[in-house]
């Protein structure tokens, strides 16, 4: 095992194999060689800037080619890549750019000046990456990852990801699981094919056409995928494996896939956005233990506790948590009630908090109630998640307010990042909250 700062790993994987594919976009084919090139003189162009060790660079582009450059880039100064999604109303947009506070945006077509593509000295920052998250309370944070920029290009993503494979990207690498999967694959040698945005056909025409190993899904874009026509046409001989997360996935779902796909090429994985544990589950697995996420891997440990802290007994319901060796200090929840069995299973119940996820997406309903109580005619309302089947959820909002409900939604939905955008909204002119400021959010469900 030898780790080494990560603009160093792509020098020596480009010194390795420089003809072999690096990045597919469409039809463009970038080498490890060009992508070697390229990123260099992008760090030097950044240099010339003023980027340096431990800046925060925000990354805020669409899937493609240059949203990878510009992480190469980064790591190259040992800087610190920070997604942030193109898609933000302008005032988020605003303010998450306070909190982080970067020393380059990266908002548009990155432009080349050097010329120089010869290898930079060794840099490396103290954390890899930086995304940004919103917490229960609705107030973003940022989230320096505890671990510096070194990678051993000779080692392997996590256990349930294999080496030497072409990855699909087919999520937005803005956020934080495509981000984490497509740059470190990428970084121990996989070839990204990286698609503009999710669409089942172009993802089955790619898994046939680049002979795709290993992807990344959630139950959303499974679900669209089993029911695109050519699907059963499709050659997925190529496939290692297919693992899913984020949301649950419906068991007949789940069932169908691993009839397509055979058990052990579905993997499931449940894990939080800071990386604090993660579970693993194997579909022949799954098929002995019905609704399980799996035991815990890669240096994670699970308990369930009571609301007085004390661990639950085996089979017993209570807070999952979760700390993983060399991570975050202490223990961490990701707001999920469910229970552990005696052989090491986890399960999980339903969600203690009020979150909301809508196809494999995070919501919390206090960013939706602040943008749809800004409305000058709305006195208080309640954003809850009801069920959808290709979703998971989707978000409804309950106004108390005399607003023409559809011009209302309209309102807020031009206000929201689009996975916050509430589907239906109704509105009603008895009071939605206690005199503490508490609603009974069950009642809207």
């Amino acid at each position: 095992m030898t780790r080494m700062p990560i603009g160093r790993a792509f020098t020596l994987l480009a010194e390795r194999e420089p003809d072999r594919p690096a990045i597919t976009v469409g039809e463009r084919v970038v080498t490890r060689a060009e992508l070697e090139s390229l990123g260099n003189r992008l760090a030097r162009t950044w240099a010339d800037d003023g980027v340096g060790v431990d800046d925060l660079v925000t990354v805020s582009l669409p899937n493609g080619l240059d949203v990878v450059l510009a992480c190469v880039a980064a790591w190259k100064l040992g800087a610190t890549p920070q997604p942030l999604s193109p898609r933000l109303p302008p005032a988020e947009r605003a303010r998450l750019l306070e909190l982080v506070s970067p020393r380059l945006v990266v908002d548009r077509p990155v432009r080349i000046t050097a010329t120089d593509d010869r290898p930079l000295p060794d840099a490396v920052a103290s954390s890899w990456k930086a995304p940004t998250s919103s917490g229960s309370t609705g107030m973003p944070k940022l989230l320096r990852d505890p671990h510096p920029s070194i990678v051993d290009p000779d080692g392997v993503v996590a256990p349930f990801v294999p080496r030497d494979v072409v990855q699909l990207v087919s999520g937005p690498l803005f956020h934080a699981a495509p981000f984490v999967y497509a740059m470190r694959g990428l970084m121990t040698g996989h070839e990204l094919v990286v698609l503009p945005q999710f669409d089942a056909g172009a993802a089955l025409a790619a898994i046939g056409r680049r002979r795709v190993g290993w992807t990344m899904l959630v139950p959303t874009t499974m679900a669209r995928i089993w029911e695109h026509p050519s699907r059963a046409s499709t050659d997925v001989s190529s496939l290692h494996s297919v693992m899913h997360l984020a949301a649950r996935c419906p068991e007949p779902l789940k069932r169908d896939w691993i009839g397509w796909l055979g058990a052990e090429r579905v993997v499931e994985v449940y894990a939080g956005t800071e990386a604090q544990g993660l579970t693993m589950i194997r579909g022949d697995e799954w098929l002995e233990h019905p609704g399980s996420v799996g035991r815990p891997v890669a240096g994670s440990r699970f308990r369930a506790v009571r609301p007085d802290g004390s661990t639950c007994a085996p089979g017993e319901v209570g807070e999952l948590l979760m700390r993983r060796d060399g991570g975050l200090p202490g223990w961490h929840g990701l707001g999920d009630a469910g229970w552990i069995d005696d052989g090491g299973y986890v399960f999980v119940a339903d969600r203690l908090d009020d979150a909301i996820t809508t196809g494999g997406v995070t919501v919390h309903p206090a960013d939706v109630e602040a943008v749809v109580d800004a409305h000058p005619a709305v006195l208080s309302s309640v954003a809850v998640g009801r069920p959808d089947p290709g979703l998971g959820e989707v978000v409804h909002v309950v106004a108390e307010s005399a607003a023409d409900p559809g011009e209302l939604l309209a309102w807020v939905r031009s206000r929201l990042d689009p996975e916050k955008r509430p589907r239906s909204l109704e509105t009603t002119s008895t009071p939605l909250r206690d005199d503490t400021g508490k609603a009974r959010r069950s009642l809207h469900r």
